[in-house]
């Protein structure tokens, strides 16, 4: 059995959003994305993914489809396929967000 740490895997990036690993099968992957303030995952779409995104700390502002909502820890959304979907850090402090997609691209 895999156990992890979440505290082990928020990993900070001066340049870019960072996308750190937890699980990964053939049919799913996990992972926490870390924000510094002011960084964004721009708006994309997955032709055949759902996305779920979950707020852990700090807030954040979450777009899906044409709607865009602040969401902050303990609150989550998703991404269906075919979806645009992005994250902006719009705060002064670091946000992380726990992302579960499927099927692995």
């Amino acid at each position: 059995m895999k156990v992890i740490a979440l505290s082990e895997f928020q990993q900070f990036s001066q340049d870019k959003m960072k996308k750190n690993n937890l699980f990964e099968t053939s049919r799913f992957f996990c992972d926490i994305y870390c924000f510094e303030p002011g960084q964004e995952q721009k708006g994309h779409i997955h032709g055949e993914q759902d996305k779920v995104y979950i707020v852990l700390e700090g807030e954040g502002t979450f777009q899906v489809g044409t709607e865009k909502r602040v969401l902050g820890a303990g609150q989550g959304t998703m991404a269906a396929a075919g979806e645009e979907h992005g994250v902006k850090n719009h705060s002064t402090q670091r946000l992380t967000v726990l992302v579960f997609v499927a099927p692995n691209p």
